[in-house]
């Protein structure tokens, strides 16, 4: 078919073209609407959801007895009485989450819950023993069987990474404090 003999009302295609045309441009549309309008929330709904995680760890040691003595700690935390550990552990997970909530210091309270993660995953959750790769990784599940059980911890290792590089976002305290100094 040439040039001269195509017209849009005998073509079978432009209507195709037209409608692939219509739905790219609706698809911009779209994700400018989003990035102009939700910027903010996903560092917010990840804050919200870390922050539920820990608080409810730290409020479930509030109410329960102190089972740090029996473990292990890493060095340099293997120098801390258990009880101090307790109490410092306590503390950082209802403080942390409040702040991680409000957006407040958002990287440093991330950085310090990265510390605590990893302590828990060496004291609590890494596999005792482990001989191949094959046996390490049995401990990578949500199990009581023996094996580890360091999945969560680890997601929340990447949750933590991601608010510690990317900050607390556009609905929070900290960049509401940084917009009122300027």
């Amino acid at each position: 078919m040439t040039n001269e003999s195509h017209s849009p009302t005998n073509c079978a295609v432009c209507p195709l073209h037209k409608a692939i045309r219509g739905w790219v441009e609706l698809i911009k549309q779209t994700s400018r609407w989003f990035e102009a309008n939700t910027a903010g929330f996903a560092p917010l709904l990840l804050r919200l959801l870390i922050a539920y995680e820990f608080l409810e760890a730290g409020l479930e040691k509030v109410s329960g007895e102190n089972w740090f003595a029996d473990l292990a700690f890493p060095f340099p935390f293997n120098l801390l009485p258990p009880d101090l550990s307790w109490g410092l552990s306590i503390g950082l997970e209802i403080i942390a989450p409040i702040a991680l909530i409000l957006g407040f210091a958002t990287r440093f309270f991330s950085f310090a819950l990265i510390i605590l993660t990893i302590v828990a995953i060496a004291a609590v959750h890494w596999p005792a023993e482990w001989h191949s790769l094959a046996q390490l990784w049995q401990g990578y599940a949500i199990t009581d069987q023996g094996y580890g059980n360091y999945k969560l911890p680890l997601m929340y290792l990447f949750m933590l990474t991601s608010l510690l590089f990317s900050g607390s976002g556009r609905l929070s305290l900290d960049t509401w404090l940084a917009l009122k100094k300027r």
